[in-house]
């Protein structure tokens, strides 16, 4: 019997070469799945494992069980600050499959084996004796002298009592990036517990709906930014407790805020006191073995996606941070560097490289596994693929030969944004190019579209605030400190991030800080810097000085956000262009209900210009990036009315307004 054609292939016939390998696809994932239900029943118990392996307590025994799998040792012992740290007092037993075990009764180790005393675990193997970090454990922290990591009993009781929150699948996402620890003025790491009360608010105020976290998986060296992961199921113990951040959880779903948390799948330290590598003294426990087990660019181990073990312990991962920490969808970093042996650092020109040349198959089916076990385990997680590659089917059902993410990363917008910065003058921009940029997308593929991120704010890049104004923002900020430079600078930074909005997808990301144009670069803690702060910390009394512009692009920020969102904007596909005028460097389209004009001309102002509306009627001003609130000229009268005459010969309505230069208006019809 032929098998259907799967639904990515009925869409796009440029696949119809390869069909045979979406079917493929689809039957990997499925055998996998039998596999794996074969093994424990179902997806959602196979993904049960963090309440076997690692510390639990079991109510019926009264007592402890550290499990741990570590198939090539010859011998595990359990030590810590209840036996003074002896290496060999308390051996585990194995108890098969490479599963070993160990039970503390609670009678005569309960004062001692006890909420907050530190452990590790020490693993007789082939490279030596050594004292590790069990794999699953749930907390891990640093002593302050030694710099030492170890892993830390926590017993926390969190009441998530009345925590019904849900993300709408209607609802638009206007998602807020964020790191907790760069989060605070302060020369030093922010806290949850700060982040809670200083930055949620921003958040509300500002107009977004959900925040993205940044480095919450416990990573060992802070510059990393969160991407070198050590500690998988512990939450990053520099910020504060793990209940600190269930607590942080809760305000933000209080405040109708959604968390989602940028989780890293894609790979792991190479450390071997930290984290997994050689765990069991071996290179093929949750690795692959050799140089296919570790990542050139990144310096970091890859994780071996076709081992039954390797999968159960990342799917744990993914069911562990939603039910235990009430997270509402994922981020997942680093997916177009896991789909292919290549890492994404190829040509890709052919459909044959997206389903059989240089495709890691295995990573493929943990995806698509990742993917339907977070929406099973809570129906309206949102899961975001990181990926520049243009993997066919990413965010397409599984069902229908797709990978089963909700979204994709508009990944190549900010590329754009930064190389038109660094490379052509303001009039030489190709108006054409940036319509296509912002529109080049396959339909049926929600885009989170954005500007800038984290990415282009570290070190090595700049900001689009600071790729436009430079130095000139040290000494030209001033409200009353005309500079052409931070004039031009203001203007653009309001017409990128609108145009981006607009335009480029289907949801919306902004690094935080940057909606008010945080000056200068982020550049964490290192022996290069003097372990300095300075750079990796949000300076909120910017925007809040009322003598500096700053205040104006966050006026901006907030006014294009409630109106992209209070019209539903994104809940349409696309816009529809109604003018290309490359004389002027303008711009007009519609999308749903409104009408967005956009003059990027360095100095054509043209009064009277008129522009195709979509149908009859009034229409008024409901945006102008030029109003004086966002450090415009004021040069536009938003009280007139605007009525749309129909232009008999052409068969279309039009109206006539001033458009000036460097400006975005936005029209809605008001009767």
């Amino acid at each position: 019997m032929k098998n259907k054609t799967p639904g990515i292939v009925k869409t796009d016939p440029w696949l119809r070469p390869v069909e045979s390998d979406v079917v493929a696809r689809i039957d990997r994932f499925k055998n996998k799945l039998t596999v794996i239900e074969n093994h424990s029943g179902s997806l959602g118990k196979f993904a049960d494992a963090y309440k076997f392996l690692g510390i639990n307590y079991d109510n019926k025994l009264k007592g402890w069980f550290y499990r741990e799998w570590a198939p090539a040792a010859k011998a595990l012992f359990l030590s810590g600050e209840f036996n003074d740290w002896d290496p060999r007092s308390h051996p585990l037993h194995i108890i098969g499959n490479g599963v070993w075990e160990i039970f503390l009764d609670e009678k005569k180790y309960g004062k001692r084996f006890s909420h907050g005393s530190k452990i590790k675990v020490w693993v007789e193997a082939d490279n030596g004796f050594l004292p590790r970090i069990p794999a699953y454990i749930r907390r891990v922290v640093q002593d302050e002298d030694t710099k030492n990591f170890s892993g830390q009993l926590w017993f926390g009781d969190f009441d998530w009592g009345g925590d019904d929150f849900h993300i709408n699948p209607d609802e638009q996402l206007f998602i807020y990036e964020c790191h907790v620890g760069m989060a605070q003025e302060k020369s030093g790491l922010g806290t949850y517990n700060e982040f809670a009360g200083n930055i949620l608010p921003w958040v509300k105020a500002c107009g977004y709906n959900a925040i993205q976290m940044m480095a919450i998986q416990e990573h060992p060296y802070y510059g990393s930014f969160g991407y070198h992961v050590a500690n998988f199921f512990a939450p990053s113990s520099r910020f504060g407790t793990p209940e600190d951040l269930k607590s942080l959880i809760r305000k933000a779903h209080d405040m109708g805020i959604a968390v989602i948390m940028d989780i890293v799948h894609s790979h792991t330290v190479k450390n071997v006191n930290e984290g997994l590598n050689m765990f069991d003294g071996s290179d093929t426990q949750y690795f692959h073995p050799g140089e296919r087990g570790v990542h050139p660019q990144w310096d970091s181990m890859l994780f071996d996606y076709g081992r039954i073990e390797v999968l159960q312990f990342l799917l744990s991962n993914v069911k562990y941070w939603l039910k235990e920490f009430h997270f509402d969808g994922f981020r997942f970093d680093g997916v177009g560097s896991m789909m292919y042996f290549h890492h994404g650092n190829a040509v890709i020109d052919s459909p044959q490289k997206y389903f059989t040349d240089g495709v890691e198959w295995d990573a493929i089916t943990y995806l698509q596994l990742a993917n339907k076990l977070a929406h099973t385990v809570k129906r309206t997680a949102v899961t975001i693929a990181e990926d520049v590659t243009g993997m066919p089917g990413l965010a397409a059902p599984v069902s229908d030969g797709g990978i089963g993410f909700d979204y994709r990363l508009g990944m190549g917008i900010p590329d754009f944004w930064i190389k038109l910065l660094k490379e052509y003058k303001d009039e030489d921009w190709n108006i054409h190019e940036l319509w296509n940029v912002m529109n080049n997308r396959l339909p049926g593929v929600k885009t989170v579209a954005y500007a800038e991120s984290h990415d282009q704010a570290l070190v090595g890049d700049k900001t689009l605030a600071f790729w436009l104004m430079d130095e000139a923002m040290y000494w030209h900020m001033h409200v009353d400190d005309q500079n052409i430079v931070v004039d031009r600078g203001i203007a653009l930074h309001k017409l990128l991030r609108l145009f981006t909005i607009s335009l480029g997808g289907n949801a919306y990301l902004n690094f935080m800080g940057n909606e008010f144009g945080h000056p200068e670069w982020i550049d964490f803690p290192r022996e290069g810097n003097n372990w300095s702060y300075q750079y990796a910390r949000r300076q909120w009394s910017l925007p809040a000085n009322p003598e500096l512009k700053y205040k104006y692009l966050a006026a901006f920020d907030h006014q294009m956000i409630e109106t992209i969102k209070n019209n539903h904007i994104l809940a349409d596909e696309f816009a529809t262009q109604l003018n290309m005028d490359e004389a002027n460097k303008t711009i007009v389209f519609s999308r749903r209900k409104l009408v967005f004009v956009f003059n990027f001309h360095p100095f054509n102002s043209i009064p009277g210009y008129i522009l195709t509306v979509p149908e009859q009627g009034d229409y008024r001003i409901v945006l102008n990036s030029d109003n004086s609130a966002f450090g415009g000229h004021g040069r536009i009268d938003e009280s007139i009315s605007y009525p749309a005459a129909f232009n008999k010969e052409l068969k279309i309505w039009q109206i006539n307004l001033y458009v000036t230069n460097r400006t975005a208006i936005v029209l809605k019809k008001s009767r």
